[in-house]
């Protein structure tokens, strides 16, 4: 390792230290049934431990059967689902990734198809042909994701307080299974997120109005999860830093909420931005590489917290520059993982690391270090038979 290569260099949390700053971002899948992990999920999140993520995170897990977004989401919200989500955090440990888990309910956004399903609202047409039928989906206030959508319950105070009870619960269920890191999901237009926009929250009460009611959602659920979550061990709040539509939550709410949730423990500020809602409305996002990172830099300028930075990062250079610019401390990568498990590892090389092989498994590295020499050797020869 060397002084210069930020990506590559560990960081430490509380009483975890992560190998190397990139993160496998949560990316669901859709395969579970009834919220319970399988060997899918262990093969899927093992070939990222194996390809040297430093941090490698689970799809949202719902806390709650009604917070799935579709009826493929993994669950945590019972005790029967520890042991296959524990197999997992076992494997990936055991290939000196850290193990991170992320918690979420997707309020009014649940109850929705799988993407290849088309991404609208389960009707009676899917329980027929998969047995999977629509159910009741909450959120702040009885306002739709989008045309077409069902109606949401709005929340009361009691159901306000289940979903909070849920979420410990699931992290008392997280630190059982042996994960390491837990991610609170509060972005992209879940439950969390939902409180603190107005484009969702329209109460009059406690939890909707003003800033300081709208985020009085999310710093009860981040002290909830820091009570039941081991104090040696990191959490992170992933956010949308902007709603990307007007009159919706906006940076500044963001530094605001940052500020609060360090006071009530949370340790990385996670910035996305986004997917409030799928009603029409003119959005200024414009997607260019690592265009999130000036959120994750904001807050880290604002409030001195650590932050972590996801998307369109996709090669090591790109991901080495928002750490060597101080725009976050962690980076977050996701379909550029799926396109090359070994993206990390690839990374190292770019960089000027472990070319080696030094850096991968002993188990593959050995067979690569072989592969080389006999490519070598192959090169060697086809340019002796040109001079000849």
């Amino acid at each position: 390792m060397t002084d210069r290569t930020l990506l590559l260099s560990p960081l430490t949390l509380r009483g975890v230290t992560l190998p190397n700053r990139a993160v496998v971002s949560p990316m669901s899948q859709y395969l579970s049934k009834g919220g319970y992990a399988n060997d899918y999920h262990l093969v899927h999140l093992g070939r990222f431990a194996l390809g040297g993520a430093g941090l490698v995170f689970t799809e949202a897990t719902a806390v709650e059967a009604r917070g799935r977004r579709t009826p493929g989401d993994l669950g945590l919200w019972e005790y029967g689902q520890i042991a296959e989500m524990a197999r997992i955090a076992t494997f990936i440990k055991q290939q000196g990734s850290v193990a991170g888990i992320q918690l979420a309910h997707a309020g009014r956004k649940a109850s929705e198809r799988r993407p290849w399903d088309g991404e609208t609202p389960l009707d009676e047409e899917d329980a027929t042909l998969r047995g999977e039928a629509p159910w009741t989906t909450v959120g702040p206030s009885a306002v739709t994701f989008g045309p077409d959508w069902h109606e949401p319950l709005a929340l009361d105070r009691a159901g306000i307080d289940e979903v909070i009870d849920a979420f410990a619960a699931s992290t008392r269920r997280a630190a059982e299974a042996g994960y390491q890191f837990l991610e609170i999901y509060a972005g992209h237009g879940f439950l969390v997120h939902q409180f603190l926009s107005p484009l969702a929250n329209t109460r009059q009460d406690g939890y909707g109005g003003s800033l300081k009611n709208r985020m009085r959602f999310a710093a009860e659920v981040a002290t909830a999860v820091r009570e039941a979550w081991p104090q040696d061990l990191p959490l992170s709040f992933r956010i949308s830093a902007v709603d990307w539509h007007d009159g919706g939550w906006e940076l500044s709410d963001t530094l605001a909420l940052a500020k609060v949730l360090k006071d009530c423990g949370v340790d990385v500020l996670d910035c996305s931005s986004g997917g409030i809602s799928g009603h029409p409305g003119r959005q200024r996002i414009a997607i260019a590489p690592a265009f999130q990172a000036p959120f994750a830099k904001a807050v880290k300028e604002s409030c001195g917290m650590a932050t972590m930075t996801v998307g369109f990062i996709r090669t090591a250079a790109e991901a080495e520059a928002v750490l060597q610019e101080g725009q976050a401390d962690l980076v977050a990568i996701a379909r550029e993982l799926l396109y090359d498990p070994n993206w990390t590892l690839h990374a190292a090389e770019d960089l000027g690391e472990g070319k080696d092989f030094s850096l991968w498994q002993p188990q593959f590295g050995w067979w690569l270090m072989r592969r080389g020499k006999a490519l070598a050797r192959l090169a060697q020869k086809a340019k002796e038979k040109v001079k000849g």
